[in-house]
């Protein structure tokens, strides 16, 4: 709660906001179709002469927006979209600013959207390359009609963040896995749209080699990563796991452990144990017996739900009311200890003007003599 406070009145922490990453993958760590490739040589040439295009051509004299450069990589999990975002801040020489999307979300309205302005600041001000990873958990496409608070605030994000990439002048990846969740708006602002397809048998036998250290890593002599590669059409991450998962089961067989090797057997087991756990991910609660009533409890948790929301809303916007009125009475109250200031300092102002009391006195006195002595004069002269 006390972070909450502080937020509301100075702002979260841009340390907080990204995780700084210093790239250490490259291009040559990650398998990829050569029409991806191609694309990306391509975004990395466009990088590389930013200056030349802006500058020396005097694009930048023509054009006062659009002059960062704002790529999207869009494709299924685990086909490579982070690894290449790390590899082309490394070619460039850049730290990679990861967006952090739990510290980003502000309960306060309209502080989500000044902390999206905050981390295109941060990579401005550090020279880094700010990347989105799932992106379309803030880019998402916006409400045509607004019935809500949150949705306003929603709406309010996303217009941010585009009018952020018109005006940011570095580079900015946004990673999603289904470009369709993507605002139709974020079409024109993005320079580059590059497409992470699944890969074919011959990527997958490249991918299967390289997860393995080729000196270190004790392979039996029956290990066929071409047979594995025709076996499981898989992503690039789920032939990671499962070489993560078969090292784990090779360490597991009796004997000492110089003598233990990493067989196919592992790897088919590690690769099975894969897709196990996304079949478990995948179990829909109405596949269950007594789905009916379950799904009547879902629907009232998920209306229960959206109500709550737009009751946080409703009082999130009595509190900016309740906020702007307090401000208004404290301006009020300004004015009007001015106005009293100003009217003392007048009085002040005409009391040091008038004479003193002993002067008044004497002036009344000298007046009263003189007309006596004139009312003397008078009775004489008769």
């Amino acid at each position: 709660m006390a972070d909450s406070i502080r937020d509301l009145f100075f702002g979260a922490p841009t340390r907080t906001l990204v995780e700084a990453v210093e790239p250490r993958r490259t291009f040559d760590d990650v398998v990829l179709p050569a029409t991806t490739l191609r694309a990306l040589n391509h975004a990395l040439a466009l990088v590389r002469k930013h200056d030349l295009i802006f500058h020396q051509w005097g694009l930048a004299e023509r054009h006062s927006t659009g002059l960062g450069l704002a790529f999207h990589f869009a494709g299924p999990p685990g086909t490579g979209k982070t690894i290449c975002a790390e590899a082309l801040a490394y070619a460039l020489s850049k730290r990679l600013l990861v967006v952090r999307y739990a510290e980003l979300e502000s309960r306060w309205v309209g502080q989500t959207a000044k902390h999206v302005a905050n981390v295109f600041r941060a990579a401005e001000r550090e020279d880094a390359v700010l990347f989105f990873d799932e992106a379309d958990a803030i880019a998402g496409r916006r409400f045509t009609s607004v019935s809500a608070a949150y949705e306003r605030e929603a709406n309010a994000i996303v217009n941010v963040l585009l009018h952020e990439l018109e005006t940011f002048p570095g580079v900015v990846i946004f990673a999603t896995n289904l470009a369709a969740n993507i605002d139709p708006a974020f079409e024109r602002r993005i320079r580059t749209h590059i497409l992470f397809e699944m890969p074919n048998q011959t990527e997958r036998e490249r991918i299967w080699r390289v997860q393995l250290h080729a000196r270190k890593t004790p392979l039996a002599e029956d290990v066929d990563f071409a047979a594995l590669a025709e076996a499981y059409p898989r992503s690039g991450g789920d032939i990671k796991n499962a070489v993560l998962k078969a090292a784990q089961i090779a360490t597991t067989e009796p004997g000492p452990d110089a003598q233990k090797r990493i067989h196919q057997r592992h790897f088919v087991q590690g690769m099975e144990e894969v897709i196990a756990a996304e079949s478990v991910m995948g179990q829909s609660l109405f596949e269950m017996p007594g789905a009916g009533a379950a799904a009547g409890v879902l629907e009232q948790m998920v209306e229960g739900q959206e109500q709550l929301r737009a009751e946080q809303g409703l009082l999130a916007e009595r509190l900016e009311a309740l906020k702007a009125a307090q401000e208004a009475q404290s301006r009020r109250v300004a004015e009007r200890e001015s106005e009293l200031e100003r009217e003392r300092t007048l009085v002040a102002e005409a009391v040091a003007r008038r004479p003193p009391a002993r002067a008044l006195w004497a002036t009344a006195v000298a007046a009263l003599l003189a007309a006596l002595a004139a009312l003397g004069v008078t009775i004489l002269s008769r």
